[in-house]
């Protein structure tokens, strides 16, 4: 979700194109503005506020035409001579000859109104919201464009995302397929703003600092700019001279953010939280569904990969498909053929666009084409072995659950531990000493650690690290890992990080590379319940569950399985004071070291368990 405006076609799923790049370039947008008319108009929603909006719309009326839109808070293509925004990664639906539609939400940019981030729906649909100006709009657009077809459809990527699956809630008769990609769907429970109910320090404070959530004058095409300015290239050192969360407002931004104001004052999964995710309402939703994520999105993991699953159980009659790949955040925007370092073997972003995305739209909005099979439902990439695989459901129902057991000595084991005593390993997590989430420079995350070489963690005092004999055959996890650790701390709160790791044979181009498949974080106090934290009991053996993100991997035969877990990855999450408090209003002098365990015995195991393809 963090686009700052230079990153605003990117985050539509846009690729503008520039006149003065290349002659094929410019011969296209020619071609295009000779096809095409712009229209920027203020849209009326049914409360008299104004929406900004872009229509471009196919000169040829000889015959009707679909309307995807896009609605975004990153801002619209401004200006007569804007046509650039058809090509790229929109030129197939500019072929196709759609009508393209572009809005600035309520309170951003050119239109009017006040802006609330992930506004809450209403339960009744009386009150306006983000799904009431996504009906007005596409009522508006069905009377004032000639020769549309009388289907819309919504896509959007990041919090665009999140506006195309709102709009399908209480949907206009008109809308007749959604896209949401990599959309923000819970900020508390894995979304940008918390995972599993720990601060996502860096995206935040970073989104927060460019100037997105300053409140505004009125409507304007350039938002208000702060001109902060780290002073620092080196994350880590930044974040630590930082310290407490609260030295954010006294150093930087002097109480002027409303937002940021909101996360440090909403420590729990309270109403504020639970008012701003769209999943309870996504019951009987009527048009199609395509949600798309990547397996490597440092940002909205979390929403497509629950979004699906909450269709599937709350709306079955939906045509819903599911799309994951290897990709970063809009990845899938680019070219496909790598994720830095691995080599994927083939363009995978084209191939989704051309094979996944664009028959999907067709089909739906202009009646050309079929829609997946329903063994297709889930179209799925598997990292490790770089083919793309298809499941009837996603996660996919009925396979095999492998186990792995915590061993002594470090061993990662599918045999549970017999001994009768309490064997367990211990290490000290110190809050002026954390764990780096990566070991490359940069002030900014850097999406790269979703698949980075853990040597450089696994090599430290406060990781843990278990790791199993080579594997006889390779091993094709898929959905979730549940992760089921008995730990204790001398603390009365928490983090515990698990990284799930593939490590290459010991010989090799890559020998003993220790590759990142999936890690995240769980804020110990909320083992119980997300909204009602608990403080731990000290020195108790305590047991934590929770489940990491989706994967679809291949460990091949002679990799090595190796489990990970530590209590800081900074300053991606913020650090836990290991009291247990609000951390929102803790100072500096309440972090302190505390020893953390892991228990692996028969009464105390620690374990964690694969869904495998057979």
């Amino acid at each position: 979700m963090r686009h700052t405006r230079p990153l605003a076609f990117l985050a539509l799923g846009l690729a503008a194109v520039s006149q003065h790049t290349t002659a094929p370039h410019a011969a296209a947008l020619r071609q295009t503005e000779q096809s095409y008319t712009k229209r920027d108009v203020q849209i009326p929603m049914r409360d008299g506020t104004k929406l900004y909006t872009v229509i471009y719309a196919p000169k040829d009326e000889t015959k009707k035409h679909p309307i995807l839109m896009v609605r975004t808070p990153y801002s619209v293509p401004y200006g007569a001579e804007s046509f650039g925004a058809l090509g790229g990664n929109r030129k197939p639906y500019t072929d196709e000859g759609y009508i393209q539609v572009f809005q600035d939400v309520r309170g951003k940019y050119l239109s009017e109104g006040n802006y609330e981030n992930v506004r809450p729906l209403s339960r009744d649909g009386k009150t306006v919201d983000e799904s009431t100006d996504t009906y007005d709009t596409i009522a508006w657009l069905l009377k004032n464009i000639p020769s549309n077809n009388g289907k819309v459809g919504l896509t959007g990527i990041s919090y665009p995302g999140f506006y195309a699956a709102v709009g399908a809630v209480r949907a206009h008769p008109a809308l007749k397929a959604v896209s949401p990609q990599a959309p923000v769907t819970d900020w508390f429970l894995g979304d940008d703003v918390h995972h599993n109910g720990a601060f996502m320090l860096m995206d935040n404070f970073s989104w927060c600092f460019g100037g997105f959530d300053w409140p505004r004058q009125g409507p304007s095409q350039q938002e208000y700019q702060p001109n902060l300015k780290y002073d620092s290239d080196n994350a880590h050192a930044f974040y630590l001279k930082l310290g407490a969360l609260k030295n954010a407002n006294e150093r930087f931004f002097k109480g002027k953010i409303p937002f940021w104001n909101d996360l440090l004052a909403h420590d729990t999964y309270d109403a504020f939280w639970q008012a701003r995710t769209p999943l309870p309402h996504f019951k009987n939703l009527t048009p199609a569904f395509l949600v798309v994520g990547g397996f490597f999105d440092a940002e909205d993991l979390w929403g497509p990969q629950h979004m699906i699953r909450v269709l599937e159980k709350q709306s079955p009659k939906t045509p819903a498909y599911v799309v994951l790949g290897p990709w970063s955040h809009g990845g899938w925007g680019g070219n496909g053929s790598r994720f830095h370092d691995l080599a994927l073997g083939e363009d995978t972003a084209a191939k989704f666009r051309t094979e996944m995305e664009l028959p999907f739209f067709n089909y739906y909005l202009n009646d050309n084409g079929a829609p997946p099979a329903p063994a297709q439902k889930a179209r799925v990439f598997a990292t490790g072995s770089n083919q793309w695989l298809a499941f009837a459901s996603w996660p996919p129902k009925g396979l095999p659950i492998r186990t792995f057991y915590f061993q002594p000595e470090h061993g990662l084991d599918e045999s549970p531990v017999h001994s009768e005593s309490e064997p367990a390993d211990s290490y000290v997590s110190d809050p002026a000493s954390p764990v780096p989430y990566a070991n490359f420079p940069g002030i900014r995350r850097d999406s790269r650690y979703m698949a980075a070489d853990q040597r450089f963690a696994s090599a430290r005092p406060d990781v843990l690290s278990y790791t199993s004999a080579p594997l006889a055959q390779d091993m094709t996890a898929v959905g979730a890992i549940q992760v089921e650790l008995t730990v204790a701390t001398t603390g009365t709160d928490a983090d515990w990080v698990v990284k799930v790791v593939d490590v290459s044979p010991d010989s090799g181009t890559n020998a003993n590379y220790q590759q990142l498949v999936r890690g995240d974080v769980f804020r110990g106090k909320f083992r119980k319940s997300f909204s009602k934290p608990e403080a731990f009991v000290p020195g108790k053996p305590t047991p934590v569950h929770f489940a990491l993100g989706d994967i679809c991997h291949t460990f091949k035969a002679g990799h090595r399985l190796q489990i990970q877990v530590q209590s800081s990855w900074f300053p991606l999450v913020d650090r836990n004071p290991q009291k247990f408090m609000d951390i929102g209003k803790a100072n500096d002098s309440d972090f302190q070291k505390a020893t953390q365990t892991i228990f692996h015995s028969q009464k105390l195991p620690s374990r964690i368990r694969f869904t495998v393809k057979p």
